[in-house]
């Protein structure tokens, strides 16, 4: 169960062995995990859009069939067909990177054990991180006796909401579920920053911002091009 923690805390300390710099090094880091999932993400984006595209459509069917179950999924069924969509060819990617995703959060919630090997080798390494005194600890402000997220899990939920927005159709009747996700997750981010340590938080800004760059410059420019 350790091989992928094992494995990707192997990596970060290679590139923490070259850089010098633990903060800097979860950075590079990160960019290289992304880039080496870039095509699994670049297929599920593509599926995910493809399926949100036809929303309307299934629901026009769902309502109008809604009596006759046997005739709406045939009808849902030739809809994807029309449109070349596979649905579960937007879940298939997901589940090849969720073991490394959670490989990942076990790397770097962790690091003493999964990427430096012992407590003793992490503590006398130096992980502060600009305004962050250590990595190792939230990122939070004090404010009456209550410890609340500060800068990192802000950017961290304000990322989250924009990568959100960014793969959320534009016009027509938007879907109650993913309106409620735009807003709910990255409110569950800023609260899990809260808990989680600094390092963590900062992957998730960097894959975040990587994410946005890819939505912007590969996915909408190829989407461009296809229409």
């Amino acid at each position: 169960m350790d091989l992928f923690p094992n494995s990707l805390g192997a990596l970060l300390k290679i590139v923490f062995n070259i850089v010098g710099d633990y903060g800097w090094s979860i950075v590079i880091f990160t960019i290289i995990v992304k880039g080496a999932l870039l095509p699994l993400t670049l297929s599920q984006t593509r599926s995910m859009k493809a399926m949100q595209e036809i929303q309307p459509k299934i629901k026009e069917i769902q309502e109008k069939y809604k009596n006759d179950q046997e005739k709406m999924n045939q009808k849902v069924m030739a809809l994807y067909k029309e449109h070349k969509v596979n649905p579960v060819a937007g879940c298939l990617p997901l589940i090849v990177q969720m073991p490394i995703l959670i490989g990942l959060f076990s790397a770097l919630r962790d690091p003493a054990k999964y990427v430096f090997g012992s407590e003793a080798v992490y503590k006398a390494i130096d992980t502060s991180f600009l305004w962050l005194p250590n990595l190792s600890n939230p990122d939070v402000i004090m404010v009456g006796g209550f410890a609340l997220p500060w800068i990192l899990p802000i950017i961290a939920a304000l990322t989250t909401y924009i990568s959100s927005a960014m793969m959320t159709p534009k016009g027509g009747k938007k879907d109650s579920t993913q309106t409620m996700m735009l807003y709910f997750f990255p409110l569950m981010i800023l609260w899990w920053g809260k808990s989680f340590p600094g390092g963590l938080t900062l992957y998730w800004v960097v894959s975040n911002i990587f994410q946005i760059i890819q939505q912007q410059f590969i996915i909408k420019p190829a989407k461009a091009k296809g229409e």
